[in-house]
């Protein structure tokens, strides 16, 4: 009885034994399988791709994503597990990440938990208005298009600046963003750099500025970015601007006539477009326009706070091809130097346009009475 006994117990032993070794052996496949999963390369991915984790998008929500994107790898309780592991659970952090052929779940988790996100770059130009940003912002990849149904007062009022007129109100600068971000994040961030940008160049302006305020500043330094495109002329700009305003002479600059036109401007000015009236003539009124005309940069700010001294009080384009002016202290020499652009636009387009020579010298006739002015001919302060 005793033998029989022993050898049921023996038997009960190798069986538990058995599955002990069963159970050991399955631990270990799915161990090694798990493993696998964590540090393969995920299939289906190619160069350039990516994963966007939204706001409120759980490890679920993600892995469909990844389905979606052709990832097969993984049962939801192996990247529930690998999430726990890695300290991933419940902290993925928002944004654009790469799924780059070779990239592991490892990998992907951890670069969700850490936050290494792809970064984009918007870049706000000098000298564009708020309709090349509105422009721009459309294009730019990824970006949340939360602006493009808002008028300017609702979009002013949107990034926390309500009754402000956008124009001249964005510092030109390259923002990064990560996909999902809305492109009111970059504006304002751009209003508070321009913010910064425009307090501290009136904190260090020359105290005997004719400008007021900071408001006024701001338009002033929009009017010189439109103006010329070479810095070491933009201080003298500035200064010209300065003594016609302590003269009470008006500004006379074609900048602000285009502005006032908007989007019908078609690349020239005509004499009935200088006598035009729009709260943006300056051949029509006095003084600053009520806003700015466009976005300027550090250097425009800087020199309109601190413009040069001289005597000149007129400026046209020197039409040489160095993109410089001719600056003069008299109406006299003025007309001399229009005379001279005029001379030098004549020759440039007769010698790229030879066919055109009658059109030219009818063009030339016409400046000469006023009726239109040279295209992109900076400097125009008469």
């Amino acid at each position: 009885m005793a033998e029989k006994k022993r050898k049921r117990g023996c038997g009960c032993l190798i069986v538990i034994l058995l599955l002990l070794a069963a159970l050991a052996a399955a631990g270990v496949w799915l161990w090694q399988r798990y493993d696998s999963f964590a540090a393969s390369p995920m299939s289906g991915l190619e160069k350039g791709e990516s994963l966007v984790v939204e706001r409120g998008d759980s490890l679920p929500a993600v892995v469909r994503k990844l389905r979606q994107a052709g990832v097969v790898e993984g049962q939801q309780v192996e990247w529930r597990l690998l999430a726990k592991q890695l300290g991933a659970a419940g902290r993925l952090q928002v944004g654009e990440y790469a799924l780059e052929p070779g990239t592991t779940p490892r990998d992907l988790l951890i670069a969700m938990r850490d936050g290494k996100v792809i970064s984009h770059r918007f870049t706000i130009v000098e000298g564009w208005n708020m309709r090349d940003v509105r422009a721009a912002l459309a294009r730019a990849a990824l970006l949340k298009q939360d602006a493009a149904q808002l008028d300017d007062a609702a979009l002013m009022k949107a990034i926390g600046h309500p009754g402000q007129h956008p124009e001249g109100r964005f510092l030109p600068e390259t923002y990064l963003y990560t996909g999902g971000d809305s492109d009111l994040d970059v504006l304002k961030r751009a209003y508070e750099a321009m913010d910064r940008a425009v307090a501290a160049a009136w904190k260090g302006r020359d105290k005997d500025s004719v400008l007021k305020t900071p408001a006024e500043l701001l338009i002033m330094a929009s009017i010189v970015e439109k103006e010329t495109g070479i810095a070491s002329e933009r201080p003298q700009i500035a200064g010209l601007f300065e003594r016609r305003l302590k003269l009470g002479m008006k500004l006379e600059t074609d900048p602000t006539v285009i502005y006032g036109i908007g989007p019908s401007y078609d690349g020239n000015i005509r004499k009935r477009d200088l006598l035009t009236d729009t709260p943006y003539n300056t051949y029509t009124r006095a003084g600053l326009p009520p806003t700015p005309i466009a976005m300027p940069g550090i250097g425009a700010l800087k020199a309109s706070a601190n413009p040069a001294p001289g005597n000149a009080l007129f400026f046209v384009a020197s039409g040489d091809g160095s993109g410089g002016s001719l600056f003069a202290a008299t109406y006299a020499e003025h007309q001399a130097n229009v005379r001279l652009y005029l001379q030098r636009y004549r020759q440039q387009r007769r010698s790229d346009q030879p066919e055109e020579g009658k059109a030219v010298l009818e063009e030339a006739r016409q400046e000469e009475a006023g009726q239109a002015t040279p295209p992109a001919a900076p400097g125009n302060a008469r």
